[in-house]
């Protein structure tokens, strides 16, 4: 199943997606483990912090440590992907993914293309290869792709701010009609937007 998370910053949307995929690795059939016996889940992590960002550096250690002691609570290993684009990493026989987040994945594809500047939809031959990998992505896996909802605060002043937002909104719309579920996190609570089938 395809599940499309979404939230606000710091809603808890990257630790209620990674919960649900530990609860699915732990129903299966052990099926995909790694050569020690364990679940294998993989991880693709998409932020690049600026060298000298402490802060960042600090977000991303965070999130590493939680996902490995939770690894240990269930008896499951995590994998991270991050020296690929998203949508490669997406097109691997691994059957239980994470992608967190499409946000900074969209941020470092403005970034290093040069397109902050750009006419709005300059990005879409990078969002048109990640939905493509999406949608091929196998049914019978598991795949959760957490996003940041931006659209419900004030119109950003400068005009990178409005094209992140635009950009990310058009994605995330994308995004939901590609995957069989789409579940809203808020405050740590998650609500159903799109039910599966």
């Amino acid at each position: 199943m395809r599940t499309l998370v979404l939230g606000g910053a710091r809603s808890g949307k990257s630790s209620w997606a990674e919960h649900e995929l530990l609860a699915t690795a732990a129903a299966s059939t052990g099926d995909d483990t790694d050569a020690a016996g364990s679940t294998a889940l993989h991880y693709i992590a998409t932020a690049r912090p600026w060298p000298g960002d402490s802060d960042f550096h600090s977000r991303v250690e965070e999130h590493r440590i939680r996902r490995q002691a939770q690894a240990q609570q269930h008896g499951v290993s995590w994998y991270t992907i991050d020296d690929v684009d998203a949508a490669e990493a997406l097109a691997s026989p691994e059957r239980r993914m994470l992608l967190d987040d499409v946000g900074t994945w969209l941020t470092h594809i403005i970034d290093v293309q040069g397109l902050w500047e750009a006419p709005r939809g300059s990005v879409a031959q990078w969002t048109h290869s990640l939905i493509d990998a999406v949608r091929n992505f196998p049914e019978d896996s598991d795949l959760f792709i957490v996003s940041p909802e931006v659209g419900f605060g004030v119109i950003p002043e400068h005009r990178s701010g409005r094209l992140f937002r635009d950009e990310i909104g058009l994605l995330n719309q994308q995004l939901a009609a590609v995957c069989d579920r789409v579940v809203l996190v808020v405050a740590g609570c998650p609500m159903e937007v799109k039910a599966a089938s």
